[in-house]
């Protein structure tokens, strides 16, 4: 069995430590290179080795995503013949876990962009090397699948050169999947990237990179210690929250859980200290010495704004209890999204939560179903609106059912984003044409190549529902899309109501621009009439803005034969049957209650066919 020769860190100063980030859009490769990076140094045997082995997620195997960054630390002897430690981290791509990958940066002086030699620059790529420059790291370009017949190194060198300004000539050609030039690899991050820099006399200061709940160990915090050393029963402190906690246990991943005695300035690694609450273990905190604590905390991070809200709700109202336990514990393991109780006539009992975007509440929701098998309803997802009112107060609206009398409310602006879109030449107009649909403004158009770059401003609004999905279907896959949130501007906003048999089902109801409100409210209407099965009486399914209806559909009865037990007999027979039928009806259609099956919840607010 191949052994993982451990370092003793006392021993090894800064010059010998690299911490480095691994950033790219979505498949270009990221999770494979780490799995070749911790193969090729020995991290695991490769009795161990799975593919993504860092993705320990099951729905992040599934998927074939990161959620979650991963750190694992690894021992390389280079050419040099000195032995370096580095310290990975591989980060998700998707536009919704921009901040785990911000997170991860700002624990790094280095980053590898990987970039996929035959698809190029995407959207995200240059998202995250922004973020990157912002963190002010050091970038080595890696070019991935080389080894694929449709790969075009040189004109993607040329392409990162062009589009993000990087020199690129020396770029890393690999390829991750079949272990092709990973030493290349190893040897640009030792001789390209910078050492940390650190005060090891100096009083512990340490930034809190991401903490998770482990039912044995309690709160789980990953470190990046700056200055000063961590050692085994120190007392330390929270700075942010004034917590004060003694550790138990110090170490690192290799990417097993390991222990060590210290971590000194550079180093990367985990604590343990009885910490029964993440609350307690902020992100982006500055950990310090109880005793001997530092004068200035560590900038850290901005706080998480989710900015999609929707409704949660159980489809068996006695599982109510066991939702709110499931959230409970979910959110120890992302601290990203938000909770709060709310009720509705139509669902009973649930709650309102913030996600940071689409593909989160969707991950959000599977993990809620799979890891504590319930069964679940989710309302029409919405943004965060600013109202201002008459008397010149402002109030944020998460949910639309709960918007204030239209009188008492001077204006309401909504979020406006930055869409950036790459696209194949042949389906711009398309694109266009979706992005003008959407209330969009164009803000650039330019060439990348053959691919065309296109920033457009966007109501968020108009994204939420199903823009990314419809940006997909219109270029057959090969779009790539990346946002970001600008500002929040006013707008011609109006709720539109759903009306079942006159009843407002306040699930439904949604906060939609003036001049789309007819066009929405036709859609979900004609949507319903499919999906709701037929009582015995009829139906009418309704849009409504305030008392003004602006769109109709109606449900026929079931018609059931009462004069099927007629054989013959006088005609005044069958008429008095019939007459009484349609009196019951009448009752019925004033006092019957309509069954609303989930799947014509979950089926009318996946909109805009």
């Amino acid at each position: 069995m191949q052994r993982c020769y451990m370092p003793d860190m006392s021993t090894h100063p800064f010059e010998l430590i690299r911490n480095f980030a691994i950033i790219a859009h979505i498949d270009h490769g990221k999770s494979t290179l780490a799995d070749r990076l911790i193969q090729t140094t020995g991290g695991l045997s490769s009795r161990e080795m799975v593919d993504q082995v860092l993705d320990n997620m099951e729905i992040e195997r599934e998927r074939g995503i990161t959620i979650k960054a991963q750190t694992v630390r690894l021992t390389y002897p280079a050419k040099d013949g000195k032995t370096y430690v580095l310290n990975l981290m591989d980060t998700p791509g998707h536009v919704d876990f921009a901040y785990e990958v911000s997170r991860s940066l700002a624990a790094c002086e280095g980053s590898l962009l990987v970039v996929d030699a035959s698809q190029g620059v995407e959207a995200q790529t240059l998202a995250n090397v922004y973020h990157a420059l912002d963190a002010n790291h050091e970038i080595v370009p890696v070019l991935n699948k080389i080894d694929l017949p449709a790969a075009e190194p040189q004109r993607i060198k040329e392409q990162i050169e062009e589009v993000i300004g990087l020199d690129a000539h020396d770029a890393v050609e690999i390829s991750a999947k079949t272990g092709i030039n990973i030493e290349g690899v190893l040897e640009a991050i030792v001789t390209r990237l910078p050492a940390p820099k650190g005060d090891e006399g100096a009083p512990l200061k340490a930034l809190l990179v991401d903490s998770w709940y482990d039912a044995y160990l309690g709160v789980v915090v990953l470190v990046r210690v700056v200055d000063g050393e961590m050692r085994k029963g120190q007392r330390i402190k929270m700075m942010g929250t004034n917590a004060v906690y003694e550790t138990e246990r110090i170490g690192v991943f290799t990417p097993k859980m390991t222990d060590a005695q210290r971590l000194g300035p550079g180093e990367i690694g985990f604590i343990t200290a009885q910490i029964k609450q993440v609350a307690d273990t902020r992100v982006g905190d500055t950990i310090t010495d109880d005793r001997r604590p530092c004068m200035e905390p560590l900038p850290g991070f901005k706080p998480v704004q989710p900015v999609v809200f929707c409704g949660l709700f159980p489809v068996d109202a006695a599982e109510f209890e066991t939702l709110r336990a499931s959230l409970g514990k979910l959110r120890l393991n992302d601290a990203s999204f938000t909770y709060e109780m709310e009720t509705s006539a139509a669902l009973g009992f649930g709650f309102r939560c913030g996600f940071l975007g689409l593909l989160h509440l969707e991950i959000i929701q599977e993990r809620l179903e799979r890891e504590f098998n319930l069964d679940l309803i989710a309302t029409a997802p919405s943004v965060v609106y600013r109202l201002v009112m008459q008397d010149g107060s402002e109030r944020e609206l998460h949910n639309p059912a709960d918007m204030p009398d239209v009188m008492k409310i001077a204006t309401i602006a909504e979020p406006w984003i930055k869409a950036t879109i790459l696209t194949p030449d042949e389906y711009l107009g398309s694109i266009l044409k979706l992005c003008q649909d959407r209330r969009g403004v164009q803000i650039d158009l330019s060439y990348v190549g053959k691919r065309a770059m296109v920033v457009y401003d966007l109501p968020l609004n108009e994204v939420v529902f199903d823009f990314y999905d419809r940006l997909k279907s219109i270029s057959k896959g090969y779009a790539s899309f990346d946002y970001q949130l600008t500002d929040y501007r006013e707008g011609d906003l109006v709720k539109m109501q759903v009306l079942v048999n006159g009843e407002p089902v306040d699930a439904l109801s949604m906060l939609v621009h003036k001049t789309r409100a007819e066009m929405r409210g036709r859609a979900m209407c004609e949507k319903l009439k499919d999906l709701i099965p037929p009582h015995l009486f009829q139906i009418p399914v309704q849009a409504a803005i305030g008392g003004k209806i602006i769109a109709r559909e109606t449900i026929r009865a079931l018609r059931k034969d009462v004069t099927a037990k007629c054989y013959g007999g006088d005609a005044t027979r069958k008429r008095k049957l019939l007459d009484k039928q349609r009196e019951g009806k009448k009752r019925m259609r004033q006092f019957g209650k309509v069954d609303i099956p989930q799947e014509a919840f979950i089926a009318a607010l996946k909109m805009d066919g």
